[in-house]
């Protein structure tokens, strides 16, 4: 039965090392940031080491036997980790306990140094509970040491056979409970593998473990060492040496860093910006005063009142023309009134649309009958580029000049100008008030 086991065990190994090796081919985890990760949380090991009667709790008389012999054990397990210091693990282990020099005979006497046993462990299972000190490193994700504690219940089948012990028995196979109390250390040497170091204290509940029956219970410890396995997706860390603490500077630390370069990136965007408006300011501004850009001012610096072609070059005055005082009424005002209330443009465009035409066709009815003078003045709010609406702005009051002089109004007596965002009668923070700020100014004289 003994061969039966071992071929079990070492069958179980073979698989676990498969599964492991398959896991290693998986795809990449595609958790990203502040996103549900994946863990590595089942795992096998494989260990080897001293059996002993020995244990740190038998006391001056070291239990029925004075003496322990070097034998060795071997064993494996397979375990769940259910929280970063918790897990639970089900141990498997065989070998012999051996000891000599019997207590019951007289210290130092021939027959005592004849005295021996041999405990041989068919099999034994175990689950216990795994206490991982977890990893609480604020730079490192994955822990390189891990210390831990397991405490849990086991069952096994055992026989002892006992050489020269007056009072020793020879047993066959039967099965006992026992209590596995144990320590080690973990080192981990990459995400799915670690290097095992450990040494459990088994509490039998029987008195004759080792042939003789004697007042206490029996004990015996195994000290091993051994390689474990975690089993999982290739880029994934293992539950019990993982950082939560450090995952998440790294990844503040990452969304930081992006924030910056975001940052940077509409500094640069407004610093262009500027260059830009203060370069159309240059080019269209008008220094002089004399109404022609400076782009376009072939002769700059005229003294202000200076009458100006269309190159910005003085013409001759004509002689001032006595026009009649002009009265704006009431009446006139509501006309214009009207139509600045029901001015509407394209989406974005200069372009007029038709259910405005009545109103302004009454304005230009106006200019005409009366000839006043019409001073339009568009307006934008500050969403977009300067530059695009300054042009937007002028564009839309020239829409409006041409529309009134194609009913009949006289071009000389209209003066279209684009202010674009620059004088808003509203914030330009909600939409209402941006809505209010997109206007075009009707001014009679």
């Amino acid at each position: 039965m003994n061969n039966k086991f071992t071929k079990s065990l070492l069958a179980l190994s073979l698989v676990g090392l498969s599964v492991a090796a398959s896991a290693q081919d998986m795809g990449a985890d595609s958790t990203t940031r502040f996103q549900k990760k994946s863990f590595r949380t089942w795992s096998i090991g494989l260990n080897g080491g001293i059996l002993s009667h020995y244990t740190p709790f038998n006391g001056e008389s070291n239990g029925d036997y004075k003496s322990p012999q070097i034998s060795w054990g071997y064993g494996g397990y397979i375990k769940k980790q259910i929280l970063p210091g918790f897990g639970i693990q089900a141990d498997f282990l065989a070998g012999t306990i051996k000891g000599d020099n019997a207590n019951s005979l007289p210290a130092g006497s021939v027959a005592q140094g004849n005295s021996s046993f041999a405990t041989r462990i068919q099999w034994s299972g175990d689950v216990v509970a795994n206490f991982t000190i977890a990893n609480v490193s604020l730079n490192q994700k994955r822990n390189f040491l891990s210390p831990y504690l397991t405490a849990g219940a086991g069952y096994l089948s055992s026989s002892a056979h006992d050489f020269n012990t007056p009072d020793g028995i020879n047993t066959s196979y039967h099965e006992n409970w026992f209590i596995p109390i144990g320590a080690g250390f973990k080192f981990g040497l990459s995400r799915a593998v670690n290097l095992d170091l450990g040494y459990t204290v088994s509490f039998m509940k029987s008195r004759d473990f080792d042939g003789v029956t004697s007042a206490l219970n029996d004990r015996y410890s195994y000290a091993h060492a051994g390689i474990e396995i975690a089993l999982g997706k290739r880029k994934s860390s293992q539950l019990q040496n993982y950082s939560a603490i450090a995952a998440l500077r790294e990844e503040s630390a990452a969304e930081s860093n992006e924030l910056r370069n975001r940052l940077a990136i509409a500094e640069q965007n407004r610093l262009r910006d500027e260059e830009a408006y203060a370069a159309f300011t240059k080019d269209f501004g008008d220094d002089d005063g004399d109404g022609v850009a400076n782009k376009y001012d072939k002769c700059p610096g005229t003294p202000s009142g200076t009458v100006v072609d269309g190159a910005g070059c003085p013409l001759k005055v004509p002689a001032p023309v006595i026009r009649e005082k002009v009265i704006v009424t009431e009446a006139d005002r509501k006309v214009v009134g009207e139509a600045i209330k029901n001015l509407e443009f394209e989406l974005g465009k200069a372009t007029i649309k038709e259910r405005s035409y009545p109103t302004l066709d009454r304005v230009a009815d106006l200019l005409v009958q009366k000839n006043f003078s019409l001073k339009l003045a568009g307006h934008t709010d500050n969403t977009g580029s300067m530059q695009l609406n300054l042009a937007l702005s002028k564009d839309r009051a020239e829409a409006v000049k041409a529309y009134l002089v194609s009913k009949g109004a006289n071009a000389s007596t209209i003066e279209a100008t684009g202010y674009g965002p620059n004088q808003p009668i509203a914030t330009n923070k909600t939409a209402a008030g941006r809505q209010q700020n997109r206007r075009v100014e009707f001014s009679l004289f």
